[in-house]
């Protein structure tokens, strides 16, 4: 159901917060923002009273697949983990894809994420990576689906990519085209997905550079999540691995560099001067002892960061209201300052951190007329741990979670109410994922 009125509501527009507030929507978009009664109802009306509403979340990092793999590896150091991720990504169906890909998505949208950015691992079957476009489709989710490419082989995985999940890069980019056919017109848009720098000769960098600028296209690569990166480029390169890309023209605008955890000063100014974005995912650099990333070091370099979950398999969960929290909580404790990305500087990068690098629209201070409705509405006191609210942003990033989120809609539909999708059932979920599971 697409609202024409959100009505009543405590929104957060300019940087404040704003009570008795109706908020107009027409065709998907914000009309105005007007106080209580300024202006008659649409015909289908959302009551806002007592309510705060905000921006929908930005995941900037997922791998929806591991929705199906919650537990596995646990305990294992990163090369070791992925190696258990991998084998199961080798018996990747396009079947047990699409499940977990649409689990993934409404798990996602019940935190108050309302746009993912999925990084697909390299996968020789097209079938499987349109399974999960077909996912994205049916569960209303924005996203940004980058489609994984490799071409240098390595079983290892220490230089290069396993070659059972390989294809031809020509191949690959071919099929990228098509999924951009196919997503033409939702809300899915397409993008490159890269697992890290080993993974691409400098003339596969070359090619995909030139196939993302081309068509505008995002590429999604994960990048210094350990020391790995940089003593495998410097064993086989020479040089380190922000280095070896930059060498290879693999920094640009629009290259989102995922977790970044050893980014010292000098990568980070490299980054800077090509407009690199980031994806900061602090509770899977937890889960697999990866380390912290220098986040408010990277801000003060200029770096546009956004947030992300990470797959459910090195993070458990697709709670983007519990990596706002966490992601906040371990820069204060490593740089042991309290006052270190309060409400508003973790909102930024929650909503807004990496969106233009994402080709996404951008929301720099809240709801505004003119920008997508993509909207969460949180209802504190649906629970009592969340009372009194004394300050709105203080609640949402300490105490509010999935309890809390009574409505999010996207292009102004409403696709989470009470807790539920109401496109996708949990019910046929579970079963989709128990079955696929066996």
């Amino acid at each position: 159901m697409s609202l024409d009125t959100i009505t009543d509501v405590t929104v957060l527009s300019g940087g404040t917060w704003h009570a008795g507030t109706d908020v107009h929507l027409v065709d998907g978009r914000v009309h105005a923002l007007v106080p209580k009664g300024g202006l008659p109802h649409g015909e289908r009306v959302l009551d806002g009273s007592g309510a705060h509403l905000t921006p929908g979340l930005v995941n900037t990092h997922t791998h929806l697949f591991q929705a199906g793999l919650r537990g596995i590896g646990e305990g294992l150091p990163l090369l070791s983990w992925l190696s258990a991720v991998g084998e199961e990504a080798a018996r990747l169906t396009p079947e047990r894809a699409y499940w977990t890909a649409a689990a993934a998505a409404a798990e996602a949208l019940r935190s108050g994420t309302t746009t993912l950015v999925e990084h697909m691992w390299p996968h020789p079957s097209p079938e499987v990576h349109d399974a999960v476009l077909r996912a994205l489709r049916d569960s209303g989710v924005r996203a940004v689906l980058c489609r994984g490419v490799a071409d240098r082989a390595d079983g290892s995985r220490k230089w290069g990519f396993d070659p059972r999940l390989m294809q031809p890069l020509k191949e690959s980019l071919a099929h990228t085209d098509e999924l951009i056919g196919a997503a033409r017109g939702s809300r899915v848009a397409v993008g490159v997905a890269v697992p890290n720098p080993r993974c691409l000769t400098p003339e596969g960098m070359a090619a995909v550079r030139a196939f993302a600028d081309e068509r505008e296209l995002p590429v999604s690569l994960h990048l210094l999540e350990t020391t790995t990166d940089d003593a495998m480029c410097r064993e086989h390169a020479g040089v380190g691995a922000v280095e070896y890309l930059e060498r290879a023209g693999f920094l640009w605008e629009r290259l989102l560099a995922v977790h970044c955890v050893e980014l010292g000063a000098a990568g980070r100014a490299a980054l800077a001067r090509h407009g690199v974005g980031v994806s900061y995912n602090p509770l899977s650099n937890m889960r697999l002892g990866s380390g912290i990333a220098p986040v408010p070091d990277m801000l003060e370099a200029g770096l546009r960061v956004g947030l992300g979950v990470d797959g459910a398999a090195s993070n458990d969960t697709q709670d983007m209201l519990e990596a706002l929290r966490i992601g906040a909580y371990l820069q204060r404790a490593a740089h042991r300052k309290a006052d270190l990305l309060g409400f508003p500087e973790m909102f930024a990068l929650a909503a807004n951190g990496a969106n233009r690098v994402l080709g996404l629209e951008e929301r720099p201070d809240g709801v505004r007329v003119g920008m997508q409705a993509d909207l969460v509405l949180h209802r504190f006191d649906r629970d009592y741990a969340c009372l009194p609210v004394h300050d709105p942003g203080a609640t949402l990033l300490t105490c509010a979670g999935t309890r809390t989120v009574a409505a999010v809609l996207v292009d102004g539909e409403v696709l989470v109410r009470d807790g539920e999708h109401v496109r996708l059932s949990g019910e046929e979920l579970a079963a989709g994922l128990t079955f696929t599971a066996a």
